[in-house]
């Protein structure tokens, strides 16, 4: 910062004394040791040719504060089973960071490991193949063959075939040529580096897939020859179909090798499929590129000519994701969101299904879809209440071949799940008497290698085997790991030990006849709380509230809710009807009746705890994000004497607003108007829905609001955009009918140079962020809510400087610029 700005740096006009900026400096410094703690992001399994022992291989992230990005590390641990029910991990002593690196990916045989380095600007997409002790190959794809590799998690695919000549990967196509136009007009040809002293167009416009695809191309499918470095788009895949999640068949001698990949059809637009399961996709099979060492034995015709065949394999079910293919190539398994595309619910309970793969690889789109485990519609207590997966591992397979493992949220905590894809058996393997939730990381041939945590426990990893083998029914024993992966401060560990954490369930109120079997039954809510109470009053309580709104909060550490834990703070995480994990009817119970339901229910749960004296009923702030924070801003307004202070990130504030201009105007649709709204979707609602839109929006509500707020906005959100939440905040900074006597004193806006954010909502990359707020000091009890926290993300700030509100409005923030937070404070 040059001489002339450091003189306009004040202190934050917040009314704080020394005492309190000193507690929230001791606070801030708190929160940077709690999201230090590093994250498991995967992990693998090698076996060495002599059968002993086992190489572990886990790919971890950590905040890096400083350049505000994630740094990306591997860790490693050899594994000796000295007998059955022990386990030893010996591991490095020190990590290696992966700098620059997109994703990793080792070969079926353990012996080689891919590396992929997204390219910068122009650059060309690096492909590093390292063997035991140094780097056999590297390849460098010119940005005129292929983009980025997709590394996103969801369109993402790498996969190598059997013998590990060829790799299959998903990447962004190539930009086509832009129209250049000279003096005299249209220049054909497209432009060049040597164009000078012409005007470079953009080209046709292209829709992308929403949020956090912003900018990004459409994803195509390439194969690489691992021993030439030879790029081949694959061919026959029509220009409508977006593919991903690419697995090679089972290759047979003599005939040609198959991929098989999921592929998103589009028709007129692409909306938004970030957490977006409702979008119609199937599994395909092509024949893949063939390269001239390959030809050998092969009946070939002229590939120049001949049209390449891509089979729809799942024609009978409008989704199917995740293929994975058995061990001896008999049958592939995968899973749908049937449910969420039959309804346009944007997530909801999955299935699993089999299809038996040809030996003769005669392919035919007719093949029988084998029902695994079929939606849950509602369970009964202690059964599976339904299959809800983010994803499988890349080798799920037990040795028997048939028996898949498999993480799933279970009510509010995640399980691990053995599944038999021949018979259909499911069994929970995770300690059913444990609030815990656990994830599978990677399988140690008939052993699992599983991370456990709490709210209040920091990740554990946890080594599992089998005890009764020859039972119907095995039991399964887990053994604690030691290991440095999860190290925090000895000041982090004292603040967590005298936590507590319970799952309690909330009966319905005001059960109706009209509510199905699985939307009359309790719903759950997690309590998070201190052991040891020094007097008999409460400590202060947040309520927590998930987006989704289908989606779950789970019984699992998270850094941030721990944080506000450590300092005295209770917790009540609520997941109301219509969240992940309750079945199929308590689920589908929810749409249609937003800003009334699971308002209702986060009010229910909230007496719960006052009536079982757990929380005082003048101590409770609110936070949440996305659809939590449209619950947020609807608590406030519904019931303006419950809260003291409220928090929200993205919220949806007015739902006929957001319908012109978010990705998923869908979304508005189905859950405004409940079963009907698949069906009544358009581009333009008529004047009539867009009331009912109005009506079930917390904007409906705002006049009734006196709850101090403090807001942020993602200024490139693509899903709930800025200008939901600036519309209330004007609204609310602004004289309302009734309230004449509110009036608006001059706006100040802060903006804080220095800043790291932890966000796992909308676009955690985007580089600008608005913080507003609205309330008078005097209302504000600042036990209630730290300075230094947000919902559902951490930010750590510096001193601030003052700016100019009109010098706002006409700046355009986009990612190309430092992170900056402004809050905006308003005198009532």
């Amino acid at each position: 910062m040059d001489d002339s700005k450091a003189g306009s740096i004040k202190e934050m006009p917040l009314g704080l004394d020394t005492t309190m900026e000193e507690e929230y400096a001791s606070q801030s410094k708190l929160l940077q040791e709690f999201i230090s703690i590093s994250n498991i992001d995967k992990a693998w399994i090698f076996k060495p040719d002599d059968g002993t022992g086992s190489q572990a291989m886990f790919s971890l992230s950590q905040p890096n504060i400083l350049a505000n990005k994630r740094r990306k590390f591997i860790v490693s641990s050899y594994i000796s089973n000295e007998s059955k029910s022990s386990v030893n991990f010996r591991w490095t002593p020190f990590p290696i960071e992966m700098a620059g690196v997109s994703t990793i990916v080792p070969s079926p045989s353990g012996s080689k490991l891919l590396v992929i380095r997204n390219p910068e600007n122009e650059s060309p997409s690096k492909f590093e193949i390292w063997g035991p002790s140094q780097l056999e190959k590297e390849f460098h794809i010119p940005q005129s063959v292929h983009g980025s590799v997709y590394a996103d998690g969801w369109f993402e695919g790498v996969s190598w075939n059997f013998d590990e000549t060829l790799i299959a990967y998903v990447a962004e196509e190539p930009s086509p040529s832009k129209p250049t136009f000279n003096d005299l007009g249209y220049k054909k040809g497209g432009s060049t580096e040597k164009d000078c002293g012409s005007w470079k167009g953009q080209g046709e416009w292209e829709e992308d897939w929403g949020e956090t695809y912003a900018g990004k191309r459409q994803p195509a499918l390439f194969v690489i020859n691992t021993n030439s470095g030879e790029v081949q788009a694959v061919k026959g895949i029509e220009k409508s179909l977006s593919v991903g999640q690419v697995v090679w068949a089972p290759s047979t001698k003599g005939a040609h090798q198959y991929l098989v990949f999921v592929g998103w059809s589009y028709d007129t637009r692409k909306l938004g499929i970030k957490y977006c399961y409702n979008r119609p996709c199937a599994l395909y099979a092509v024949r893949a590129p063939l390269y001239e060492s390959e030809t050998k034995g092969l009946e070939l015709k002229d590939s120049s000519t001949e049209d390449v065949p891509v089979f729809n394999l799942t024609q009978q079910i409008t989704s199917a994701f995740f293929p994975r293919f058995s061990p001896d190539g008999k049958f592939l398994v995968f899973l749908s969101a049937r449910s969420s595309v039959d309804s346009g619910a944007h997530s909801a309970t999955d299935s699993l299904h089999r299809i038996d793969w040809p030996t003769d690889v005669k392919l035919w789109p007719s093949a029988k879809i084998v029902d695994v485990i079929p939606v849950v519609m509602c369970a009964e207590d202690g059964c599976l209440p339904g299959l809800y997966c983010s994803s499988f591992l890349s080798n799920p397979w037990l040795l028997d071949g048939c028996t898949m493992i498999i993480s799933s949220i279970w009510s509010s905590s995640q399980v691990i799940l053995s599944v038999n894809v021949l018979s259909g058996e499911v069994l929970r393997i995770s300690p059913a008497d444990s609030n815990f939730s656990w994830n599978v990381l990677t399988l140690d041939g008939d052993n699992i290698v599983a991370v456990s945590s709490s709210p209040v426990d920091v990740p554990q990893i946890k080594y599992g085997y089998i005890v009764e083998e020859a039972t119907k029914a095995a039991a399964w024993s887990w053994l604690d790991v030691p290991s440095p992966i999860f190290k925090c401060s000895e000041k982090v560990i004292s603040l967590l030990s005298p936590l507590q954490f319970s799952i309690m369930k909330i009966p319905v109120k005001d059960v109706s006849d009209s509510l199905t079997k699985g939307a009359s039954k309790p719903f759950e809510a997690i309590f998070v709380s201190s052991c040891c109470k020094e007097s008999d009053a409460c400590n202060p309580l947040i309520v927590v509230l998930h987006g989704g709104p289908h989606s779950v909060s789970i019984s699992s550490f998270s850094k941030s809710l721990a944080f506000l834990s450590s300092i005295g703070y209770n917790l009540l995480i609520v997941n109301y009807r219509g969240s992940l994990g309750f079945g199929e009817e308590a689920l589908q119970s929810l749409p249609g009746k937003v800003g009334s339901q699971d308002v209702s229910d986060v009010l229910t749960a909230i007496d719960h705890v006052i009536d079982k004296g757990l929380a005082s009923p003048s101590k409770i702030a609110v936070l949440g994000g996305s659809h939590g924070g449209f619950l947020s801003t609807h608590l406030i307004g519904q019931a303006p004497d419950k809260f003291v202070a409220a928090a929200v990130r993205n919220p949806v504030c007015n739902l006929a607003l957001m319908v012109g201009t978010t990705d998923i105007p869908d979304w508005c649709y189905v859950e405004a108007c409940g079963s009907k709204g698949k069906e009544n979707f358009t581009e333009a609602p008529p004047a009539e829905l867009l009331t009912l839109f109005h009506s079930k929006s917390p904007i409906s509500h705002l006049s009734k609001v006196k709850t101090p707020t403090i807001f942020l906005l993602g200024a490139q959100d693509l899903r709930v955009p800025v200008s939901n939440g600036l519309q209330i905040l004007v609204f609310e900074m602004c004289s309302m009918p009734g309230h004449s006597e509110r009036k608006v004193s001059r706006l100040k806006l802060l903006c804080f140079p220095t800043m790291f954010m932890e966000l796992k909502g909308h676009n955690p990359t985007s580089k600008a962020f608005l913080i507003s707020g609205f309330g008078s000091e005097s209302t504000v009890n600042k036990q209630v809510l730290p300075a230094c926290v947000v919902p559902m993300g951490l930010v750590i700030m510096s001193k601030c400087i003052e700016c100019d509100l009109e010098r706002l409005s006409t700046q355009t923030y986009n990612r190309s610029i430092k992170p900056f937070t402004f809050i905006l404070e308003v005198n009532l």
